[in-house]
Protein backbone atom coordinates (compact mmCIF):
# COMPACT_ATOMS: atom_id res chain seq x y z
CA UNK A 1 0.00 0.00 0.00
CA UNK A 2 1.67 3.47 -0.67
CA UNK A 3 0.70 5.38 1.77
CA UNK A 4 2.62 3.02 4.78
CA UNK A 5 5.66 2.96 1.92
CA UNK A 6 5.35 6.98 1.83
CA UNK A 7 5.83 6.55 5.67
CA UNK A 8 8.26 3.94 5.73
CA UNK A 9 10.02 5.74 3.08
CA UNK A 10 10.18 8.88 5.93
CA UNK A 11 10.88 7.10 8.56
CA UNK A 12 14.20 5.48 7.01
CA UNK A 13 15.25 8.82 5.81
CA UNK A 14 14.81 10.00 9.62
CA UNK A 15 16.97 6.93 10.93
CA UNK A 16 19.52 7.63 8.04
CA UNK A 17 20.22 11.42 9.65
CA UNK A 18 19.97 9.72 13.33
CA UNK A 19 22.54 7.79 12.70
CA UNK A 20 24.84 10.14 10.68
CA UNK A 21 27.19 11.66 13.72
CA UNK A 22 28.74 13.78 11.52
CA UNK A 23 25.13 15.39 9.99
CA UNK A 24 23.98 15.92 13.65
CA UNK A 25 27.57 17.29 15.05
CA UNK A 26 26.88 19.87 12.26
CA UNK A 27 23.61 20.57 13.63
CA UNK A 28 24.63 21.62 16.93
CA UNK A 29 27.38 23.74 15.62
CA UNK A 30 24.41 25.22 13.70
CA UNK A 31 22.44 26.17 16.47
CA UNK A 32 25.45 27.33 18.32
CA UNK A 33 26.06 29.24 15.86
CA UNK A 34 22.59 30.84 15.70
CA UNK A 35 22.05 31.65 19.33
CA UNK A 36 25.90 33.11 19.05
CA UNK A 37 24.49 35.38 16.42
CA UNK A 38 21.26 36.39 18.52
CA UNK A 39 23.10 36.95 21.48
CA UNK A 40 25.17 39.36 19.85
CA UNK A 41 22.41 41.57 18.72
CA UNK A 42 22.27 39.98 14.85
CA UNK A 43 19.13 38.17 12.90
CA UNK A 44 18.58 35.25 11.74
CA UNK A 45 17.85 35.53 7.67
CA UNK A 46 15.76 32.51 5.85
CA UNK A 47 15.30 32.14 1.84
CA UNK A 48 13.51 29.10 -0.41
CA UNK A 49 11.60 28.73 -2.99
CA UNK A 50 8.38 27.18 -2.94
CA UNK A 51 8.15 24.49 -0.13
CA UNK A 52 11.20 25.58 1.04
CA UNK A 53 9.69 29.18 1.14
CA UNK A 54 6.75 27.58 3.16
CA UNK A 55 9.75 26.23 5.55
CA UNK A 56 11.68 28.97 6.00
CA UNK A 57 8.67 30.80 6.82
CA UNK A 58 7.65 28.91 9.07
CA UNK A 59 11.04 28.67 11.36
CA UNK A 60 10.91 32.46 11.07
CA UNK A 61 7.67 32.59 12.67
CA UNK A 62 8.97 29.84 15.52
CA UNK A 63 11.86 31.94 16.31
CA UNK A 64 10.25 35.26 16.11
CA UNK A 65 6.94 34.20 17.44
CA UNK A 66 7.29 31.39 20.22
CA UNK A 67 8.21 27.34 19.80
CA UNK A 68 7.28 25.88 23.26
CA UNK A 69 6.80 28.73 25.55
CA UNK A 70 6.27 32.66 25.78
CA UNK A 71 9.56 34.54 25.64
CA UNK A 72 10.99 37.43 24.35
CA UNK A 73 10.78 37.43 20.10
CA UNK A 74 13.65 36.52 18.80
CA UNK A 75 14.83 38.76 14.86
CA UNK A 76 14.01 35.95 12.40
CA UNK A 77 13.02 37.02 8.96
CA UNK A 78 11.70 35.01 5.60
CA UNK A 79 12.92 37.37 2.99
CA UNK A 80 10.48 36.24 0.54
CA UNK A 81 7.60 37.58 2.33
CA UNK A 82 7.02 41.11 0.79
CA UNK A 83 4.97 40.08 -2.35
CA UNK A 84 5.09 44.03 -3.44
CA UNK A 85 9.43 43.84 -3.03
CA UNK A 86 9.79 40.17 -4.50
CA UNK A 87 7.58 40.68 -7.71
CA UNK A 88 9.22 43.98 -8.74
CA UNK A 89 12.98 43.29 -8.28
CA UNK A 90 11.85 40.00 -10.15
CA UNK A 91 10.31 42.12 -13.13
CA UNK A 92 12.76 44.78 -13.06
CA UNK A 93 16.26 42.39 -12.39
CA UNK A 94 15.77 39.27 -12.20
CA UNK A 95 14.21 36.23 -10.21
CA UNK A 96 17.86 35.13 -9.01
CA UNK A 97 18.36 39.00 -7.92
CA UNK A 98 15.35 38.90 -5.26
CA UNK A 99 17.11 37.31 -2.31
CA UNK A 100 20.37 38.95 -2.38
CA UNK A 101 19.29 42.34 -2.45
CA UNK A 102 17.67 42.00 0.40
CA UNK A 103 20.57 40.78 2.05
CA UNK A 104 22.85 43.72 0.99
CA UNK A 105 20.37 46.04 2.55
CA UNK A 106 19.22 44.25 5.71
CA UNK A 107 22.02 42.20 6.18
CA UNK A 108 25.03 42.81 8.48
CA UNK A 109 28.44 41.66 9.82
CA UNK A 110 27.64 38.30 12.07
CA UNK A 111 23.86 38.01 10.57
CA UNK A 112 22.87 34.89 9.95
CA UNK A 113 21.19 33.25 6.55
CA UNK A 114 19.54 30.28 6.18
CA UNK A 115 18.69 29.15 2.89
CA UNK A 116 17.09 26.14 2.18
CA UNK A 117 16.91 24.59 -1.64
CA UNK A 118 16.52 20.60 -2.43
CA UNK A 119 18.73 20.71 -5.03
CA UNK A 120 21.44 23.11 -3.69
CA UNK A 121 21.33 24.86 -7.03
CA UNK A 122 18.52 27.09 -6.95
CA UNK A 123 20.08 30.48 -8.53
CA UNK A 124 18.35 33.02 -5.98
CA UNK A 125 19.64 31.31 -3.32
CA UNK A 126 23.26 30.65 -4.67
CA UNK A 127 23.42 34.12 -5.16
CA UNK A 128 21.94 35.33 -1.97
CA UNK A 129 24.60 33.05 0.17
CA UNK A 130 27.61 34.46 -2.13
CA UNK A 131 26.03 37.54 -1.04
CA UNK A 132 25.87 36.90 2.56
CA UNK A 133 29.75 35.53 2.25
CA UNK A 134 30.90 38.45 1.12
CA UNK A 135 28.82 40.99 3.77
CA UNK A 136 30.82 38.99 6.18
CA UNK A 137 27.48 36.91 7.40
CA UNK A 138 27.06 33.30 8.91
CA UNK A 139 25.72 30.96 5.97
CA UNK A 140 24.06 27.84 6.45
CA UNK A 141 22.70 25.54 3.65
CA UNK A 142 19.66 23.40 4.20
CA UNK A 143 19.74 21.07 1.07
CA UNK A 144 19.95 17.52 -0.53
CA UNK A 145 22.01 14.56 -0.81
CA UNK A 146 24.73 16.04 -3.10
CA UNK A 147 24.79 19.55 -1.62
CA UNK A 148 25.25 20.98 -5.17
CA UNK A 149 26.53 24.44 -5.59
CA UNK A 150 25.72 25.31 -1.84
CA UNK A 151 27.71 22.97 -0.44
CA UNK A 152 31.61 25.08 -1.40
CA UNK A 153 29.54 28.45 -0.04
CA UNK A 154 27.97 27.67 3.29
CA UNK A 155 29.66 27.77 6.84
CA UNK A 156 27.46 24.89 7.80
CA UNK A 157 26.07 22.19 5.80
CA UNK A 158 23.08 20.00 6.07
CA UNK A 159 22.90 17.85 3.24
CA UNK A 160 20.17 15.32 3.68
CA UNK A 161 21.11 12.02 2.44
CA UNK A 162 18.03 11.78 -0.60
CA UNK A 163 17.25 12.95 -3.40
CA UNK A 164 13.39 12.38 -3.16
CA UNK A 165 12.16 16.04 -2.65
CA UNK A 166 9.18 15.83 -0.39
CA UNK A 167 11.02 13.25 1.92
CA UNK A 168 13.71 16.19 1.91
CA UNK A 169 11.48 18.92 2.78
CA UNK A 170 10.01 16.75 5.78
CA UNK A 171 13.76 16.35 7.69
CA UNK A 172 14.10 20.08 6.47
CA UNK A 173 11.65 20.96 8.83
CA UNK A 174 12.69 18.25 11.65
CA UNK A 175 16.03 19.90 11.29
CA UNK A 176 15.07 23.09 11.84
CA UNK A 177 12.76 22.60 14.70
CA UNK A 178 15.49 21.12 15.96
CA UNK A 179 17.15 23.78 15.70
CA UNK A 180 14.54 26.05 16.62
CA UNK A 181 14.56 24.41 20.04
CA UNK A 182 17.88 24.42 20.83
CA UNK A 183 17.90 28.27 20.79
CA UNK A 184 15.31 28.98 22.89
CA UNK A 185 16.33 26.30 25.45
CA UNK A 186 19.25 28.05 25.24
CA UNK A 187 18.65 31.95 25.56
CA UNK A 188 15.55 31.63 27.93
CA UNK A 189 16.25 28.65 29.81
CA UNK A 190 12.81 28.00 31.99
Amino acid sequence: MRIKEVILDSIELKKKVLENSKLINELQKIADACIDCLNKGGKILFCGNGGSAADAQHLAAELSGRFYYDRDPLFAEALHVNTSYLTAVANDYSYDEVYARQIKAKGRIGDLLIGISTSGNSGNIIKAMKMAKNMDMITVGLTGESGGEMKEISDFLINIPSSDTPRIQEVHILVGHIICELIETKIFPV
